[in-house]
């Protein structure tokens, strides 16, 4: 047994030895895609990895300065966590590049399909570009421009210090000592368009003389134009792919996914009364939830999509069946819906998404993701995220009337603008709760709940009783979505599926 174990791994060695050429650096432009074949089950994993470090990604981007010390070690630790490449890494780091490569072309399947989700896409994979080269040594970042083709000239020493007045003038933030000990890099215009028009560089004979330390304009410009034209070739593939089975359903999940705890089982269920919920509605509710609140108070009625979203949300918050049946049929009656009508034509639902019903599935409250991508509002209905389906002024409008200051209404506004909407709703708790900073990513309504009553009881540290991560929201979130299929997750497929020529998605046939 021993021996067979040890020839196993020296067998396992050499096929890693011999992949390993396929990542010379730690860092690429995904300009190859994967072609081996791989199970399910890592499909998922390291997608799902790859998302959370694409949300970590973004909340850092608002949150802080990037390249600040605060922002830097925040996202290598996250790297380090989901084990993907994070410094100039050693050599040993295949497993950590693999996972890198593979994860960023399933991305690439399922953020390609609308023109929002390419940008999002975009924007987050262009920031951890960012943060990994400038994270390079010198002598790394020009093996890595060598890796992707971007081979510019570095000059000599001579025309350094025949130009050293030049680029000195000419190269904001370099003193002379400086200007002498960086490398300076013979770029054409072309490429250095966006350094030229901030008037970063200097510019002679048509060519932009540019320090080590603003290539990563040039390679991050260079990187957006390949991957801007990726995206739009694998969404024309996107046919090949919705004709798989197994594909179809997970990059579709994937879109729109939240990967956070999926606040099913509470511990503190039947501890909130009803007599309560107006009070918590003002001080812990996330806007989605106090709009819906607010809308069935005053019209004692809620369409279907409003019903479904607030009704997870308070089977979340530890309402009970019995609970949720006295609290929508009490409501319900003070309008036109009578005790008998109700009982035959609602409370059918309620019980339904307790499980007590029909297939006897035990629905999730839904996530951000879920609430701001799928089932938009229409005339007449309270559902969705205010921050990305309200008009800008009413929203404004709404947050005056809940005692928002002027420059957090602006804050809010801005972020809205950016289309970074549970930044915004990370921001109104912030504001609403007098705090700086909140020291977590919001993904989740009733995580949103659970960390206002911890702030309020005065307990900030996170419990473990909310943190299932692994039983996430793919369980059975895809209730109520855009498309009728089940999502399946790691636990309804087979280990051993394999995934073959994956890369015929990425290329034009």
């Amino acid at each position: 047994m021993e021996f067979s174990s040890a020839r196993a791994r020296l067998k396992q060695g050499r096929l890693a030895g011999d992949r390993r050429e396929l990542y010379p650096h730690s860092l690429q432009f995904y300009l190859e895609p994967p072609t081996e074949n791989i199970s399910l089950v890592e499909f998922e994993s390291f997608a799902i990895d790859r998302l959370k470090l694409l949300k970590v990604v973004e909340n850092l981007g608002v949150s802080y300065v990037r390249n600040s010390d605060s922002y830097k070690t925040k996202l290598e630790n996250e790297l380090r966590k989901l084990k993907f490449p994070y410094k100039a890494l050693a050599e040993d780091d295949y497993e950590a590049r693999r996972k890198d490569h593979i994860s960023h072309f399933i991305l690439r399947l399922a953020y390609c399909q609308s023109e929002e989700l390419r940008r999002w896409f975009l924007q987050q994979e262009m920031d951890l570009l960012r943060y990994r080269f400038n994270e390079l040594t010198d002598g790394l970042r020009q093996k890595f421009l060598e890796h992707v083709n971007l081979s510019f000239e570095a000059i000599s020493e001579d025309l350094k210090n025949e130009l050293a007045n030049e680029l000195y003038a000419s190269t904001p933030g370099l003193t002379m000592l400086k200007v002498k000990e960086q490398m300076f890099y013979k770029v054409g215009l072309a490429d250095a368009v966006d350094l030229f028009r901030a008037r970063r560089v200097f510019i002679k004979d048509g060519f932009a003389y540019v320090p080590l330390k603003e290539i990563d304009a040039i390679v991050l410009n260079n990187y957006r134009t390949k991957l801007s034209k990726a995206l739009a070739l694998t969404a024309r593939s996107l046919p090949s792919v919705q004709s798989d089975e197994r594909l179809q359903p997970l990059l579709n999940h994937l879109s729109h996914s939240y990967v956070g705890p999926d606040y099913s089982m509470q511990k503190n269920t039947g501890k909130i009364s009803l007599e309560q919920i107006d009070a918590l509605s003002v001080k812990s509710y996330p806007l989605c939830m106090r709009q819906l609140h607010k809308a069935l108070r005053d019209n004692h009625h809620l369409r279907h999509g409003g019903r479904m979203q607030y009704g997870l949300f308070l089977k979340g918050i530890g309402l009970t069946l019995e609970q949720a049946l006295e609290f929508w049929k009490k409501e319900f009656i003070r309008g036109k819906v009578d005790a008998d009508k109700f009982d035959k034509g609602y409370a059918y639902s309620i019980r339904h998404n307790y499980g007590k019903e029909g297939k006897r599935t035990d629905y999730t409250p839904y996530s951000c993701m879920k609430i701001i991508m799928s089932n938009p509002p229409s005339q007449g209905d309270y559902h969705g995220c205010p921050f990305r389906h309200s008009d800008p002024e009413l929203l404004k409008q709404k947050l005056q009337s809940y005692k928002i200051p002027p420059s957090g209404i602006t804050q809010i506004l801005e972020l809205v603008k950016g289309m970074h909407y549970q930044l915004a709703c990370q921001k109104y708790f912030e504001l609403t709760h007098d705090v700086d900073d909140i020291g977590f990513s919001l993904n989740h309504p009733n995580q949103y709940f659970a960390e206002s009553q911890r702030l309020l009881s005065g307990g900030r540290e996170l419990k473990k009783e909310l943190n299932n991560s692994g039983n996430s929201q793919q369980k059975s979130n895809s209730q109520e979505s855009m498309n009728s299929s089940s999502t399946p997750t790691s636990s309804n497929t087979t280990a051993d599926a394999e995934l073959e020529g994956l890369e015929a998605y990425f290329t034009e046939d």
